[in-house]
């Protein structure tokens, strides 16, 4: 019986999972999209001077995170027109005219292998720099989608380009205010996407871009930012899909509705990955609204705990109107019955799950010099029994999160900071990837590769 039932988690996992091999680094957050590093042979503490760069590779600005797959790093940038300036302030929702690029590059020694461009015209996008989402490598195909909509699906080996769309155009979508930023998610022999108000999200049949399926409708506002996800809850596969005014479970093969809850997000910042805790229960964080832990039976979820405000304390996104955790976009880790996460000004926090209280915070890690920064930020990815975190000042982390607190191993200089958020702080706001025993990360002027193996 158990050899049967592992044999159906792991048929499942082969649908839900673009096809890679155990040391690559395929899609957002990793092979199993689920935040976590599992390779082996990995250094303990960096080396004295820092860890090896073995190569770097000019590129242009973007918040796409790179992926590696078969040898190979795929980066999402855009170069804009000559004589084009983005804004001054990133907040101004800009238009821009420039094109969109996907770089191959290969993986030990950064050489270029091809590139591929296409004219990407930004419209009252703001932060207008690039493109957000991490390509998605599965096979021998590679899928990207461009802060205007622009998804396309090219042949690895060349880049040759097998089919596109433009689903702004297509579905009639207006634009989001931040663009087109959740990573699609191959799901057998689908793409499936986020889109717009009417449908919300859709499958594509991942080889000819024709459409399977399309679900969901929002009464206003955008889409929101957040990546499809799929979980197993009761024996049977749920799409998550969260948009800014509910979180929704869906059959992944046909689009049909499996349940609603209502949760209506200020400034539709849907934007963490939803994370499934334990067997029944799925957990979510925002800036302003903060966060809930669901348990999901039947066709209508049960609210275990969510953010309130407190006593002569509205609920913000200020860390002294925060009872629980308001990330902006940091997807936490789920482990040991806590999640770590940011909060909304840079706190990394440890939440208890059984009640959402907070255990601990911690300034450190997002490299402010202990200070409250609004939207300061450090990627978490779990590798064993410790975590890399990746901050906005382009510095990697080697630390223990445990319900004691935070206990920084080590930490090195990798990229600078190039994004102007203010004239005052300029912030690197791109996942990095972890593959053959390496960390690969780029700002907005090089993609770099250095070595996280451990010393023979």
């Amino acid at each position: 019986m158990r050899l049967a039932r592992a044999a159906l988690v792991a048929l499942a996992l082969s649908f839900a999972l673009p096809s890679a091999r155990a040391d690559d680094w395929p899609q957002w957050i990793g092979p199993q999209r689920d935040a976590v590093w599992r390779e082996k042979g990995i250094l303990d503490r960096f080396p004295k001077d820092g860890p090896k760069k073995l190569w770097n590779y000019e590129i242009g600005a973007g918040y796409a995170g790179p992926a590696v797959a078969s040898g190979r790093v795929f980066v999402h940038d855009r170069v804009l027109d000559k004589g084009e300036k983005n804004p001054r302030y990133p907040f101004t929702r800009a238009s821009t005219k420039g094109k969109e690029r996907l770089l191959c590059l290969d993986s030990t020694s950064g050489k270029l292998l091809w590139m591929k461009e296409y004219d990407c015209a930004y419209k009252d996008v703001a932060y207008p720099s690039g493109p957000r989402a991490t390509p998605t490598v599965d096979g021998d195909l590679v899928y990207t989608l461009g802060a205007m909509g622009d998804l396309q699906c090219r042949k690895v080996k060349d880049g040759e380009l097998v089919w596109e769309k433009n689903l702004m155009k297509e579905y009639r979508a207006p634009v989001a205010q931040w663009g087109y930023s959740a990573h699609p998610l191959i799901d057998g022999d689908n793409l499936i996407t986020l889109v717009g108000r009417n449908p919300v999200v859709v499958a594509l049949d991942k080889k000819t871009g024709k459409q399977k399926w399309k679900a969901l409708t929002l009464e206003g506002g955008d889409v929101g930012y957040c990546p499809p996800m799929i979980y197993t809850f009761g024996k049977k596969r749920h799409l998550i899909i969260w948009h800014p005014e509910s979180v929704n479970g869906l059959d992944p093969a046909t689009g049909e509705r499996l349940w609603t809850h209502d949760w209506t997000i200020k400034a539709n910042l849907t934007i963490p990955t939803p994370r499934k805790v334990g067997d029944d229960k799925l957990f979510l964080t925002s800036f302003y609204n903060g966060a809930q832990l669901l348990q999901i039976e039947g066709d209508e979820p049960k609210v275990v705990w969510k953010s309130e405000p407190g006593k002569n304390r509205p609920l913000g996104e200020h860390p002294q109107n925060t009872d629980k955790l308001h990330s902006i976009m940091v997807t936490p880790s789920i482990k040991g019955g806590h999640v770590y996460g940011v909060d909304s000004y840079g706190e990394l926090r440890c939440l208890d799950l059984k009640d959402g209280k907070r255990v601990w915070t911690d300034l450190t890690a997002t490299g402010t010099n202990k200070k409250e920064e609004r939207w300061a930020n450090a990627f978490i990815i779990e590798h064993g029994d410790r975590y890399f975190l990746f901050n906005e000042k382009g510095e990697l982390i080697i630390a223990r999160l445990s319900p004691k607190g935070y206990d920084e191993i080590g930490r090195a200089k990798l990229l600078e900071a190039t994004y102007p958020l203010t004239p005052q702080r300029k912030v690197l706001w791109s996942h990095p990837a972890f593959a053959n025993k390496c960390i690969f990360a780029r700002n907005d002027e090089e993609v770099v590769c250095y070595s996280l193996a451990a010393q023979k």
